[in-house]
């Protein structure tokens, strides 16, 4: 196998998580992206520094050359902060050597590094933003897959199919309710996702800005215009006070990003149903070499939605680590639970990542057959009408045999699925026009209770109230390409 050193850059390239393996996932959430929001951090506080007149003049560019992500070695860095528990403290060493080594004009730089910080100030900030990053690109795709998924309610708003539960064929339903039901999902945790507040991170070692306090001493600043104009600087939201071992920041995050997933894992399990071949109601968009498999060459495997699945599945896990973890954040600073934390949190940020790009590719691609839906829903025949039958005929018969209308009726169903199914549709309506005077409903009376595209309730207008609810998702040009970008 060789020097396993050799891989060390490939560690997170995602070989067993193929849902999140896209260069935009690894730009946004890899190691990489992760050590750039650290220097970003140490570079946007010495800008703050210099501006409050607490640096050297000309320190915030030097520090800002030095933290250039290229010039530091992120394997090395990962196997080093061992020594300290987090990355954090190995990167500062690095980025003070550089500094010194770029402070050519004598400007004392090193100065403006990390002053009054402590590595969790760092860190935190960091992760939120890296979490701003991801979360901006997840809602880019998020308002894709909702403009195509209302596109897809509008124009199947008419379009019949049935409706399941419990696994059975229930009512009469469209399959523009059903698209309307995922962009209601969708738009909901996009929602929720927008609303976040992704707060800078300020404290000092202990949380009590004693360190900052000296630094803003004799100044018109103070530790807390400090932390805002950091905030300000970085375009992450002010924070009241230090939040070290108050985790609802992270929490939010993370419930906002499994809601995301949850979203996304009732579409690709429906389509996962629809798209069976005894089915056949949806199909995948079609790609070269996208569904095939290593042994049988006519498989179409519906690979997007296994995995958006997949995500989805993992999504609860972690978010129950973010909120293990944050429950066991004990004294001022935590010993582990603040450490089991980053790794949760940032595959909750690529699992979205990469599930937000398999959705709208299937969004926006998603084939749709209403003659096979229109098969589907025509099997259980005018049985899947007993319901309104019942509701419209009942209250109309007179007692008989000591029975009610309803136990009338009722006695027609279960007489009806006594025989095989083939023969039941043509067996119900029999039954149904013997167990009811032509002077209670004339053929062409039970023929409308039979219809199924008259029971449909109010379909139409909940699709119309649910795209309503949601302008800010509901964009009438949908992406029509829906390109993977893997």
């Amino acid at each position: 196998m060789g020097d396993p050193r050799a891989f060390a850059e490939e560690a997170d390239a995602g070989l067993l998580s193929p849902v999140s393996a896209s260069p935009l996932v690894a730009a946004l959430t890899g190691d990489r992206a992760v050590l750039a929001a650290i220097l970003a951090v140490e570079a946007g506080w010495a800008a703050v520094l210099e501006h409050a007149g607490l640096a050297p003049a000309g320190s915030a560019a030097v520090v800002a050359s030095a933290a250039d992500a290229g010039r530091y070695d992120v394997a090395d860095i990962a196997r080093r902060s061992q020594g300290g528990g987090n990355p954090v403290i190995p990167l500062l060493a690095d980025l003070r050597r550089n500094v010194a080594a770029l402070d050519g004009a004598g400007v004392g730089a090193g100065k403006a590094v990390h002053a009054s910080l402590t590595s969790q100030d760092v860190l935190d900030t960091a992760l939120m933003l890296v979490a701003r990053n991801t979360v901006s690109a997840v809602l880019a795709d998020l308002k894709a897959i909702t403009a195509a998924l209302a596109a897809l309610a509008e124009q199947h708003a008419d379009t019949l199919c049935v409706g399941r539960s419990l696994t059975q064929h229930s009512l009469p339903f469209t399959f523009g309710l059903r698209s309307a039901q995922w962009f209601h999902g969708a738009a909901a945790a996009g929602r929720q996702l927008e609303a976040l507040a992704l707060p800078v991170q300020f404290g000092g070692a202990a949380g009590t800005l004693a360190a900052g306090k000296v630094l803003t001493s004799g100044s018109a600043a103070t530790p807390f215009t400090m932390a805002d104009a950091l905030a300000k600087q970085l375009g992450l939201a002010p924070a009241p006070a230090p939040w070290h071992t108050n985790r609802i920041a992270v929490t939010s995050l993370g419930n906002a990003l499994a809601a995301v997933l949850d979203a996304f894992g009732k579409i690709a399990a429906d389509v996962l149903f629809l798209s069976r071949p005894e089915v056949a109601e949806l199909a995948e968009p079609r790609a070269a070499g996208r569904g095939v498999s290593s042994a049988m060459p006519q498989k179409q495997n519906p690979v997007l939605s296994v995995l958006v699945r997949s995500a989805a599945l993992q999504a609860p896990g972690l978010a129950a680590q973010l909120h293990l973890a944050a429950a066991t954040f004990n004294d001022e600073r935590p010993d582990g639970a603040w450490h089991a934390e980053w790794p949760a949190l940032r595959q909750l940020l690529a699992l979205a990542l990469g599930a937000a790009g398999h959705v709208r590719e299937l969004a926006c691609g998603l084939r749709v057959f209403p003659d096979a839906m229109r098969r589907n829903l025509d099997l259980a025949g005018p049985l899947l009408l007993a319901e309104g039958v019942n509701a419209a005929v009942a209250p109309l018969l007179g007692e008989k045999d000591g029975r009610t209308g309803k136990e009338q009726l009722q006695d027609v169903v279960d007489r009806t699925l006594q025989v095989p199914p083939p023969e039941q549709p043509g067996t119900y309506r029999r039954l149904l026009r013997e167990a009811v005077p032509a002077a209670v409903a004339t053929d062409e009376r039970l023929n409308g209770l039979l219809d199924p595209a008259n029971y449909l309730g109010q379909a139409g207008e909940i699709s119309r109230r649910i795209l309503a609810a949601y302008p800010d998702f509901n964009s009438p040009t949908p992406d029509p390409k829906g390109a993977s970008r893997g």
